[in-house]
């Protein structure tokens, strides 16, 4: 179908790294290859030692793709690391980290699961790390200025 809402994420953004769009929060977290398959397999939040670890292999790759001037890495894993705070952020508020029950949204809790509590504050450092690096800020820039439509 023509109007496919998806159709940029069968691209390799590794190598057509001009065809990625920054976009807002963790948006394409799941979709943008090869950088999927590469930190979905890190990414994990059950408590401070699993945050702690798959931030740090994270930021590891976050790292790497810095070394290799690979924007889009940098960006996929600056998300992840994101995602494993509202996650994480979201279980420690709501039992089961179900926001919703029926349609309604739930009030939340103080804290409902300590564990994860624990593992959004140790993302919530990973993720402050890539933000506060003047060269994710340069290349993101950059990136920004070289797409067709200057999102």
């Amino acid at each position: 179908m023509e109007d496919d809402p998806d159709p940029a994420y069968d691209i390799d953004f590794r190598a057509r790294p001009e065809a990625y769009e920054v976009g807002r929060g963790e948006e394409g977290v799941f979709k943008v290859q090869p950088y999927k398959d590469e930190l979905l397999e890190l990414w994990g939040y059950a408590d401070r030692e699993t945050a702690n670890e798959a931030g740090e292999a994270i930021y590891g790759k976050y790292l790497t793709y810095r070394d290799r001037k690979e924007f889009v890495g940098m960006d996929m894993a600056r998300k992840y690391l994101q995602m494993g705070y509202t996650r994480a952020m979201r279980y420690a508020r709501y039992p089961g980290g179900q926001k919703y029950d029926e349609g309604t949204e739930r009030d939340p809790q103080f804290w409902a699961d300590h564990d994860k509590r624990e593992a959004a504050l140790i993302y919530e450092v990973w993720h402050q790390r890539v933000e506060d690096d003047e060269r994710y800020r340069e290349m993101k820039a950059a990136h920004r200025e070289r797409s067709d439509d200057g999102r």
